[in-house]
């Protein structure tokens, strides 16, 4: 932990309450200064250059657009050591993959805020005229020198930095003309780092999100944006959707009304597409309990964050169906992969296709709606009814306060995230897919979840194991995990069928 972040830990009890004006600007004086790109940041001139841009480069007014319209827009992830190889990926994501949105990823030394080791490795990058790093280092180049990819782009973009210390690249990324940042103080938090305390992950995104609220009182809307989990296990709706709703009201509570949502897909399309209405229904929902109005919450779909097969064949269908679900589900957003993403970092080449792969998922999709449909009405019946459970227990643990709660209710258990890498959380709520493909709870473990519903997950997963020959244990939990990364002769042997064809 940092001197600063240590005194501010001391300073500020964690609250879900706003930071206040001087507090604030105290705070942005130490942050900026403390890496030399920092220190050129200038609010007043920032919102200026934010300002002049044309409305379809602005990431909040082109998701309005697109979530009146019910349009789903499409958006990879990217990013390299070098301010020209990722222009040139900027470039070619926008006119070759068709992207709505183009991002740049941070590299894991700017997401650790190694400043010194990510410098050394944007000169070495530069000097061999080839990427060391895996991601684009923001914070080295500065908002100056930033500005040159959001001018190479004819589309909004979005910073992706897979950081729980968002202070830095969000000041630069924001000036550099960025006008979308994603991440959030409990979601990245337990998702991404090991040691690092859920208390001052959601104060390090306090300070983020009361930034985007001084643009917006400046009259520079942006683009927030609270992230899908990146663990690469499978976590189950109820509790992405339970972290998203608490993400919100944090953002909002330091003044933010454009907060968008995301959720990761589970690759069952009627589950997905009711998590993605109950997503934003539930979070609008406990926005009017805690009196916050007039913030607009659009949801993102991500493509399967599990385990992905090695067979590009496969690895396709799955891309094409994740822009189908996201469509389907009425997402604002899908968040895409590639045919390469078992094997790594994808070529700019075979991230354009995925986005292309996507594009064509979603024309496909065109029109489907699945409301009034028994079984997705049921879902939706079945999320609300996990979600407010969690929720609710959880505001009540921190006396109304979505800070307080979050803590608190990660020390019990009452919030839990399976597979964190994070040692401030429980981890023994344990998912597993059962015999229809839906994602459910093995063992909820000290998670609020009604007994009616555990009574639907068991009962699904019990005919899961007994159609596998599978232990009703952790081993069906293990099997869902990598399932779909199984090569298709394991899925669906060649005699698949073979027991239909003696009943013809």
């Amino acid at each position: 932990m940092s001197t600063t972040q240590a005194s501010e830990r001391l300073q500020r009890p964690i609250s879900e309450a706003a930071i206040d004006a001087d507090t604030f600007a105290s705070m942005r004086r130490d942050n900026l200064a403390r890496w030399p790109t920092g220190k050129r940041v200038d609010l007043d001139e920032a919102v200026t250059y934010l300002s002049r841009l044309p409305l379809h480069k602005n990431l909040a007014a082109v998701t309005r657009a697109a979530h009146a319209e019910r349009r789903c827009l499409t958006q990879p992830r990217g990013g390299f050591g070098t301010i020209a190889m990722q222009r040139e990926l900027m470039v070619a994501l926008d006119k070759d993959g068709m992207a709505d949105i183009v991002p740049t990823t941070t590299d894991s030394y700017t997401r650790n805020e190694m400043f010194e080791l990510a410098q050394k490795g944007m000169e070495e990058s530069e000097r061999e005229g080839r990427s060391l790093l895996n991601g684009f280092p923001i914070v080295n180049y500065g908002h100056e020198a930033a500005r040159l990819l959001v001018e190479s782009i004819d589309k909004p973009a979005i910073m992706l930095t897979g950081t729980t210390m968002p202070k830095l690249t969000g000041e630069i990324g924001y000036a550099a003309g960025y006008t979308g940042y994603l991440g959030s103080g409990i979601a990245y938090t337990v998702s991404y780092i090991k040691d690092l305390s859920v208390a001052d992950g959601i104060r390090n995104y306090q300070y983020l999100d009361r930034l985007v609220a001084e643009y917006q009182t400046r009259g520079v809307e942006l683009h927030r944006r609270q992230p899908g989990f990146l663990t690469g296990t499978n976590v189950p709706p109820c509790i992405a959707i339970s972290i998203c709703v608490l993400d919100c009201l944090l953002a909002a509570a330091q003044g933010v009304r454009h907060y968008g949502l995301e959720l990761g897909q589970t690759l069952h399309v009627i589950q997905d597409a009711a998590a993605i209405a109950c997503c934003e229904e539930l979070a609008q929902e406990y926005l009017g309990k805690k009196g916050y109005t007039g913030v607009f919450t659009p949801v993102s779909s991500l493509h399967w964050m599990g385990a992905w097969p090695y067979d590009e064949a496969q690895a396709a269908a799955m891309v094409a169906l994740g822009g189908y679900i996201a469509a389907v589900g009425g997402a604002v957003n899908v968040t895409t992969k590639s045919v390469q993403e078992a094997h790594g970092i994808p070529t700019p080449q075979a991230n354009a296709e995925g986005l292309r792969t996507t594009r064509m998922g979603i024309y496909l999709a065109r029109g489907m709606r699945l409301d009034g449909m028994p079984e997705y009405e049921r879902e939706k019946d079945l999320i609300r009814a996990e979600v407010r459970a969690i929720v609710d227990r959880t505001l009540e643990m921190g006396d109304g306060d979505a800070a307080l709660g979050s803590v608190r209710a990660f020390e019990a258990g009452v919030l839990d995230v399976p597979w964190s890498p994070n040692r401030h959380v429980k981890s023994r709520i344990m998912p597993a897919r059962d015999a229809d493909g839906y994602l459910r709870v093995l063992d909820a473990a000290a998670v609020p979840l009604p007994r009616d519903v555990m009574e639907v997950h068991e009962a699904g997963l019990r005919r899961r194991a007994e159609q596998t020959g599978c232990a009703f244990d952790h081993e069906l939990a293990v099997q869902s995990v990598y399932e779909h990364s199984e090569p298709l002769a394991q899925l669906m042997p060649e005699d698949w069928f073979r027991g239909l064809a003696g009943r013809a």
